[in-house]
């Protein structure tokens, strides 16, 4: 599986994350560019930077052969938290961020959990929290991608500590998947600084779910991710519900291979009998949250 990293060269968080990612694995720098910008590699991972904003970044993938694609980005809050997140990408609702009206991009489940729990491993002992985010916003594309982010506010976009916990959770939660073991120029053992096969790494299987209620920041995923053997694909949070129909459950089950609906039972609200109903017409299989955690 051939991963494309994509930085933005005008952004603080985007560059910190890309910094550290080249100076603490052994990236190498290759003769060809991308928009006049170096591109790195390591193993099967290539580290772009692009100089447009990512979230209109529409079919970046006709221009970079790759088989997924992780956007390291900023994230934004008012309350200006030590947060990290990441996320899968789509519009349930109109295109007021990048992508298409009510379009979904593919997800990559088993990544997405593995980057979710590498972060929150490496947030332990700091200030930073780490939590999954509804599916949300661009860029468009038809290969699978998702946003890892670093926020939530200009005090921790240039915050070293926390790019390096972005930077070691991406190149982890890629080895889960792939394969193979990176050597970080930080550690203790320099003997060979080159990347290494690694025949132990750990590759799991999980079972794909489509996430539907609850909040933005979405406690049913992140416990799904992190206490099962469930692999959230695409959250279509409380917000967003009434934009749900019968097409774009069927689009999210198929664009992250979704084995069945896990509803947050407590945070679908008034749209909660809807989409029951829903769900019981075309036979898609669900559960209750209440019934799992």
């Amino acid at each position: 599986m051939n991963i494309a990293l994509i930085s933005y060269s005008k952004e603080i968080a985007s560059t910190n994350i890309k910094e550290n990612l080249i100076n603490n694995f052994s990236f190498n720098k290759l003769e060809e560019e991308f928009e006049d910008n170096n591109i790195f590699e390591l193993n099967d991972i290539k580290l772009y930077t692009i100089n447009s904003e990512m979230i209109h970044a529409n079919d970046l993938d006709k221009k970079i052969d790759a088989d997924v694609f992780v956007f390291l980005s900023k994230h934004k809050a008012a309350e200006g938290r030590a947060s990290l997140t990441c996320h899968p990408i789509g519009n349930f609702g109109e295109a007021d961020k990048g992508g298409k009206d009510k379009t979904l991009c593919h997800s990559y489940p088993s990544l997405l959990k593995n980057m979710f729990i590498e972060l929150n491993k490496n947030v332990e002992n700091s200030e930073y929290e780490a939590t999954l985010e509804a599916t949300h916003h661009g860029p468009f594309m038809e290969k699978p991608l998702l946003f890892v982010e670093l926020g939530s506010n200009e005090k921790y976009w240039g915050d070293k500590e926390g790019a390096d916990i972005v930077a070691k959770s991406v190149i982890k939660a890629i080895e889960k998947c792939n394969g193979f073991a990176a050597t970080n120029n930080n550690t203790s053992n320099k003997k060979n600084n080159e990347t290494t096969k690694n025949e132990n790494i750990e590759k799991k299987n999980y079972e794909s779910v489509f996430v539907i209620g609850g909040s933005h920041y979405n406690h049913v995923a992140n416990k799904a991710m992190l206490k099962s053997d469930l692999a959230v694909g695409h959250i279509c949070a409380k917000h967003n519900l009434d934009s749900l129909d019968e097409n774009l459950i069927k689009e999210a089950m198929e664009k992250c291979n979704a084995k069945f609906v896990l509803l947050d039972w407590k945070g679908l609200g008034k749209e909660k009998a809807r989409i029951l109903e829903l769900l019981e017409k075309n036979n898609v299989n669900y559960k209750r949250s209440d019934k799992i955690f």
